[in-house]
C-alpha cells in the first residue's frame, strides 16, 4: 500500500524535521503519484521549507516508495 509506505518513510524523516522545531503531516496522495504534505511548527514559515521538501522529503519518498513522483507542500 503506497500510503502506508509513505507514512512509514515520513516517520523516519520526522526526527530530522523536529530538530528544527517543526513537524510534518501527510495530507493526500493522488493517483498521479503526487504526495501533498503540510509542514507545521517552525517549519511552516521557514524560508527554506521548499528546499527541505525537495531535498529531504521528496528525494527520500521517490527513492523509497514506488510510484511517488513529486512532493508538494502546503
Amino acid at each position: 500500500n503506497m500510503k502506508e509506505k509513505v507514512l512509514n518513510n515520513l516517520e523516519k524523516l520526522r526526527p530530522i524535521i523536529k530538530r528544527s522545531g517543526g513537524d510534518i503531516e501527510l495530507i493526500d496522495i493522488n493517483n498521479d503519484g503526487i504526495v501533498l504534505v503540510k509542514l507545521k511548527g517552525k517549519s511552516k514559515n521557514c524560508p527554506v521549507t521548499n528546499i527541505s521538501i525537495k531535498t529531504i522529503i521528496e528525494n527520500s519518498l521517490i527513492k523509497e516508495v514506488s510510484g511517488v513522483k513529486y512532493v508538494l507542500g502546503i
